[in-house]
């Protein structure tokens, strides 16, 4: 008797389980019609790493203009500033600016603490800083290669470690991180950035699911992870792109507006354009030389800096 119990109690679990997997396709599938109601950020406070310049600026003006308050941290001071300072022009007075490197741990928790006392706790952490040598694997210096893992990879354990313990404690916040497109492919002179931005990807999946096993499905922290295609920061000097009407890059002010509404809207993943997303996971079931021929034939990349 135990045994038929036993059986029928798995055969519960997986009709069950169908059903919950039939239920969550079809709530995907009709998020791609209906639009899903942006949330209001009014009152967050939001803090942008990389807020001096590029999409960080951007993101930083664009919070602002919805009504948060924005934190900016840099590791430039005088680019940081003129961020904060374009915002109080726009009569948006709730906007502070921090110097930190956060590749440094030490410093990520001093200007940490300078912000808890003098701003609050941060209830929108957007992980954008980044940086990148376009170059050969093998003409990057050792000082080069560990810069750009402890910009673009490190500093996010520093963040993370610093700003969850209090939205876990609320049950409230949103963590966002900026990633890449290349993660899909992987890119010529970008050995280290695409490595970098990849596991991005792999600890925002990580660290979402560990909230939601230790809460037992109650953790109310979202998470989006956004993977940009070419955005005209001036990060890559020499794009290069055959079609540059179909897959011309963005400016950061349009990257940024995307960026928000993703967040906005909960997206746990969110590509920048967002019709390369779906495309890019339908790539990665075919042959690999399939997908070189393809590439090949796109001819998108970026040319060695000089």
């Amino acid at each position: 008797m135990t045994r038929i119990y036993d059986g029928l109690l798995l055969l519960g679990e997986i009709l069950f389980l169908i059903f919950k997997v039939l239920y969550f396709i079809c709530e995907s599938i009709c998020t791609m019609f209906i639009p899903v109601t942006r949330k209001s950020v009014t009152g967050e406070i939001v803090l942008v790493t990389g807020a001096g310049h590029g999409i960080g600026k951007e993101l930083a003006i664009g919070y602002a203009t919805l009504g948060a308050t924005v934190v900016c941290w840099d590791i430039n001071e005088e680019t940081n500033k003129q961020t904060m300072n374009e915002i109080k022009q726009m009569g948006k007075y709730s906007v502070y600016a921090y110097r930190c490197d956060v590749a440094n741990k030490e410093e990520v928790f001093r200007t940490v603490e300078k912000v808890r006392k003098e701003v609050g706790d941060v209830t929108i952490l957007v992980n954008n800083a980044g940086i990148a040598y376009v170059k050969k694997l093998l003409d990057q210096s050792v000082d080069e290669i560990a810069r750009v893992i402890n910009v673009n990879m490190t500093s996010h354990y520093w963040t993370l470690q610093a700003f969850l313990p209090s939205m876990i404690e609320k049950n409230r916040g949103h963590v966002v991180a900026i990633s890449s497109i290349t993660i899909f492919w992987g890119a010529t002179h970008a050995t280290v950035y695409c490595a970098t931005k990849s596991a991005i990807k792999a600890l925002m999946e990580a660290i979402s699911d560990e909230l939601r096993t230790y809460s037992k499905g109650k953790s109310l922290i979202k998470f989006t992870t956004v993977y940009p295609a070419l955005v005209l920061t001036g990060l890559a000097k020499k794009p290069r792109i055959r079609f540059p009407s179909i897959m011309g890059g963005l400016t950061p002010q349009e990257a940024a507006t995307l960026i928000i509404d993703a967040q906005r809207q909960n997206f746990k993943e969110r590509s920048i354009p967002s019709r390369w997303l779906p495309l890019l996971y339908a790539l990665r079931i075919l042959p690999n030389k399939v997908i070189n021929c393809i590439w090949d034939f796109l001819d998108i990349g970026v040319d060695a800096e000089d």
